[in-house]
């Protein structure tokens, strides 16, 4: 019994660090993609990989970076348990399972981004590749490849339609322990920076689908090809800078989500 509780306390204290984390590699996606709208000198927008390449040329960058590593996997870990053990009652519906079904992608993405983060710290380097473009490649090669890249399309756009959806209804609230006071501030920020993830992901999804209609890997593209998209549209600075700070918007909802998530791991004895 007292491992069962030590196990359930450390997935609650790695899901606290892990939703910081996530807050901390959006802060700086956000800021630097501001940088690049405003046109600060050789300063353009990064994915989540290059947000912790950044963190680790900053002083004491190494440490920082070693912390985001550990928060990352906790991150991936929390998913996992949010997906295998229902913590926050989705239930096996359709529409529960199709949740449950992006919090285990989610856990994958982010135990990936860990890794990535984790040869960073140990001076292995990390891989510079393009990973929406790398997967697309891996799924057209297979039988009915290019439905299953429209269909990993579709799930992405349905992530930004569920960002969306819970931006513009605040449905993060009931997840908070934040009293109405404190809401309002935080209400406006978090329903910004759901709305703005959920555009970009909308984007996002849509690369998948025009790379599997065209049947060519590289028109797939993830954060930093959204972000570029973007830019490089009529009144792009401006777009860009909005969903900049949107992003940063939506690190300042992790952070919040860091101190004030509801968070009740079950009774699993890892």
């Amino acid at each position: 019994m007292r491992r069962l509780r030590e196990n359930q306390s450390l997935v609650y204290w790695l899901a606290r660090l892990g939703y910081g984390s996530r807050g901390v590699v959006y802060l700086v996606v956000g800021g630097l993609a501001l940088m690049d709208a405003v046109g600060a000198a050789g300063q353009e927008s990064v994915d989540s990989k290059g947000a912790l390449e950044a963190i680790l040329r900053q002083p004491f960058g190494r440490v920082l970076l070693g912390v985001v590593t550990v928060g990352l996997a906790g991150y991936a870990l929390w998913r996992l348990v949010q997906s295998w053990a229902d913590t926050d009652g989705h239930g096996t519906n359709p529409h529960g399972l199709a949740v449950r079904s992006g919090l285990m992608v989610s856990s994958v993405t982010h135990a990936g981004l860990a890794m990535f983060a984790l040869n960073l710290t140990m001076g292995l380097g990390g891989d510079d590749s393009d990973a929406a473009s790398d997967w697309t490649a891996t799924l057209l090669q297979q039988e009915y490849g290019d439905w299953l890249v429209i269909g990993v399309g579709l799930a992405v756009i349905g992530a930004g339609m569920a960002h969306l959806y819970k931006g513009a209804t605040a449905g993060f609230e009931k997840y908070l322990t934040l009293d109405e006071s404190s809401l309002r501030w935080a209400r406006p920020v978090c329903q910004f920076g759901l709305l703005a993830r959920g555009a970009v992901f909308l984007i996002i999804g849509g690369f998948f689908i025009v790379a599997a209609v065209r049947f060519q890997s590289g028109e797939a593209r993830g954060l930093k090809g959204a972000l570029d998209a973007l830019e490089a549209q009529v009144y792009g600075p401006w777009l860009l800078a909005i969903v900049a700070v949107g992003l940063f918007a939506f690190g300042i909802y992790s952070l919040i989500e860091a101190i004030h998530r509801r968070i009740d791991p079950p009774s699993l004895d890892f």
